[in-house]
């Protein structure tokens, strides 16, 4: 089987595990004009939408108590920041050394006041790419939730609402503690230093690609929540400001987790590398609407297989790649197999590949009768 090498070198063909070949090759002709990000729709994109965010989440501080007018400024607080944020994933894959001010300004805005620098993210991100990581028990940004009982899904998505408080508790405690504990510094690292979906993650400690000067950031984002925490201590801040940012990234990780769900089928236990074209073909796009998909998988994540095929296309690319792809290949069929047609479709196909996987393990499960299994299926 052929295989694009890391490199970048792309073969003819790769043999997809459904006995079709993928047309690589002619993919990349049709598309390799789209792999230069345009540092203009970068600044604008962000730059709107971070001043959209802090707008209105000092609107609503200003404002008197009313539950209506708060209710819209915080959904845009919110829809705004979480676009801003998404940014963090381009940043993981800009070329080495390139869009520092952008990245300078992005940390500063965004990601530091968010308590999520990029630092945090970049590096791991990376290897979710690499062909002999993804998927495997190496990758954090990968759990076989198809093969895994439902619930563990549920747990995924529940862990948002906390999320925030244990980014606090990184940044305002462990991060001095680890100054003064050497031991803890190196935990920290390890456990609680990288945008994650695996819990037993450790990152590397070679994990960084283009945030050098990490420490900078982390020490940063100490001095924000540090003097948040005393702002309002000292009555300069009022308390609503911690609790509107909490709410805020709260929510932010809550959409977050239901479009990671929906980005991945999910389907490799983790025991072995997965070829090119079977992480494509597990990997999901949703084209689906500007407007409405663009809310929830803002920044060209609703084309994530088509991300996976071509990592460094900026985002402001992948729009024209899909509608290039699907019309100009010869034979589209392994390429549209990856499409879904909204976060939905591809929440029930993985949820209902669970359900069956666990009905399954059951049966075979010699601790588990037949009876019991039928039992539950037909309860079910």
């Amino acid at each position: 089987m052929s295989v694009v090498d890391r490199k970048g070198e792309y073969s003819e063909m790769i043999e997809a595990t459904t006995g079709q070949e993928f047309p690589l090759r002619e993919a990349h002709r049709l598309v390799r004009d789209l792999m230069t990000p345009n540092p203009w729709i970068y600044w604008i994109d962000f730059l709107v939408h971070i001043s959209l965010g802090w707008g209105a989440f000092i609107t609503i501080l200003s404002m008197p108590l009313s539950l209506p007018w708060q209710l819209l400024g915080g959904i845009i607080a919110m829809l705004a920041f979480y676009r801003a944020a998404i940014f963090i994933h381009e940043l993981a894959h800009l070329k080495k050394g390139t869009f520092r001010l952008f990245r300078l300004v992005w940390n500063v805005a965004c990601g530091i006041p968010l308590l999520i620098p990029s630092f945090t993210y970049d590096g791991v991100h990376n290897d979710h790419h690499k062909r002999d990581i993804y998927g495997t028990d190496k990758d954090g940004e990968y759990v076989p939730f198809a093969t895994l009982k439902p619930v563990v899904m549920i747990g995924y998505v529940m862990l948002s609402f906390i999320l925030p408080l244990f980014f606090i508790i990184r940044f305002l405690l462990l991060t001095p503690l680890s100054y003064l504990i050497p031991p803890l510094r190196k935990l920290v690292w390890e456990r609680a230093s990288s945008l994650t979906i695996d819990m037993n993650y450790k990152r590397a400690e070679t994990a960084i690609r283009n945030d050098k000067h990490w420490k900078i950031q982390e020490f940063a984002a100490f001095v924000f929540i540090t003097g948040v925490v005393a702002a309002i201590a000292w009555d300069v801040l009022s308390p609503r400001f911690l609790v509107l940012w909490y709410v805020i990234a709260m929510f932010i990780f809550f959409i977050n987790s239901l479009r990671t769900l929906s980005a991945h089928a999910y389907r490799n236990p983790g025991d072995r590398p997965m070829e090119f074209a079977e992480q494509y073909l597990d990997s999901i796009n949703v084209p689906g609407n500007l407007f409405i998909t663009g809310l929830w998988a803002p920044v060209g994540l609703r084309y994530h297989a088509t991300h996976h095929l071509f990592m460094s296309m900026p985002y402001h690319n992948l729009g024209e790649a899909q509608r290039r792809l699907v019309n100009g290949l010869s034979d589209n069929t392994l390429y549209l197999k990856t499409v879904r047609t909204s976060m939905w479709d591809a929440l029930r196909r993985i949820w209902g590949e669970a359900v069956s996987n666990t009905r399954q393990a059951d049966v075979s499960d010699p601790h588990t009768t037949f009876e019991d299994a039928v039992g539950r299926e037909k309860n079910a």
